[in-house]
């Protein structure tokens, strides 16, 4: 009998709009700190129930994240109440459509722990987790003991078979049941389906394959060590998925375009000038502080493929030329069409990872570095709540 994905055994859709600040539970923090300090915060919000050690007053007082639990879970209790409908047994079609893509797919519970007969998770990570963030999320999740954003799953074969599935389930159904809109021109549509045959159909069409995590490798994680056996996710191929670059940023190294190229070069590394854009296809890596810029070309290292630049960039490039170890605080992710913060000594731009070359990884039982894909449209945070 299928467990392992099933319905929202209860949970709460949003009556309109998500209450509080347009960012999203998973944005840097510092981002997160200033959008619960903007005029958007007053009062009772998603974020600051999300991130209650981030509010003002928690950062005044110094609240650790167990410290402002209880009026998290007071304040999560009081926006239910005045914010959502409850459901139960239910499951959520959700379309995004926006700039940056358009994804449908299913929103239902699954059991990120859970291993198939090949003894291999059946939820595979994508890439490596910083683990002070796994601990903050499952502290966070067990804690709430309500899921309130959702991991973006997508099936490692037959994507375009679950797509027509639910295309054809959203007409089904008629007009969504909530259609809203973004701060970026995303327009988000969802579908309660009940317990039924419909809902069957979905679940039995997941359940049959291996999902792998295209947004939320923190979240599955989190949902895995809080221990309660359910993480929210929406699981999607599409139709049109995009993943974007996320780079690199160095800070705090004192170096500068002229002493990373001295470095590489003596490093048997090719690094010739550019004009500073990103590369549009894997091999090469620009590097860009102010108005100079150098490509490097990227080594290809030995053994079974697929190469993913990120890690010949953090291996070569950072630990082994420079002696930067790219898990310290001197390495930090930056997605595409970002500002550099103001203390970046030089950006390292790097290309998209190919869709095809996820798909390798995922194949051969690998991760990625951390912070390697950027998935869009991403679901948004807040529209569907569970009760785990």
């Amino acid at each position: 009998m299928r467990t392992w994905v099933r319905a929202i055994g209860r949970g709460w859709v949003v009556r309109d709009g998500v209450p509080g600040p347009d960012v999203d539970e998973f944005a840097e923090p510092d981002r997160v700190v200033a959008a619960l300090a903007g005029p958007d915060a007053a009062g009772d919000t998603l974020l600051a129930v999300q991130h209650p050690a981030r509010t003002p007053a928690a950062l005044a007082h110094g609240h650790t994240v167990a410290e402002a639990l209880p009026a998290a879970r007071a304040a999560l209790k009081r926006l239910i109440a005045e914010h959502y409908v409850p459901m139960s047994d239910f499951v959520a079609l959700y379309r995004i459509e926006g700039p940056d893509g358009a994804a449908a797919g299913v929103l239902c519970l699954v059991d990120p722990a859970e291993v198939g007969a090949d003894g291999l998770a059946r939820v595979r990570h994508t890439e490596e987790v910083y683990p002070e963030v796994v601990a903050e999320r499952a502290a966070m999740l067990a804690g709430l003991g309500c899921a309130t954003s959702a991991a973006m799953l997508v099936p490692a074969s037959d994507g375009a078979e679950l797509t027509a599935r639910v295309e054809w389930a959203c007409e089904s159904l008629g007009s969504p049941r909530l259609s809203t809109s973004d701060q970026a021109g995303r327009r988000h549509e969802l579908w309660v389906v009940p317990g039924g045959a419909v809902q069957e159909y979905l679940l039995a069409s997941i359940a049959a394959g291996e999902l792998l995590v295209a947004d939320g490798n923190h979240r599955v994680a989190a949902a895995r060590d809080a221990g309660r056996g359910a993480l929210l996710a929406l699981v999607t191929a599409g139709p049109r998925l995009e993943i974007g670059a996320i780079h690199r940023v160095l800070a705090g190294t004192g170096l500068d375009v002229a002493a990373l190229s001295a470095r590489w070069r003596a490093a048997g590394l090719d690094v010739r000038p550019s004009d500073g854009a990103a590369p549009s296809c894997p091999g090469a890596v620009v590097a860009v502080a102010g108005e100079t810029a150098v490509r490097v070309t990227l080594p290809v290292p030995d053994g079974p493929g697929p190469v993913i630049d990120h890690d010949v960039v953090e291996r070569v490039l950072l630990r082994e030329a420079l002696g930067v170890d790219p898990d310290g605080p001197s390495v930090r992710p930056l997605p595409a069409g970002r500002p550099a913060p103001p203390d970046a000594d030089v950006v390292l731009l790097l290309a998209p990872v190919p869709f095809a070359d996820v798909l390798a990884v995922h194949a051969a039982n690998r991760r990625m570095p951390r912070k390697a894909t950027y998935f869009t449209p991403k679901p948004r945070s807040g529209l569907v709540l569970a009760d785990l």
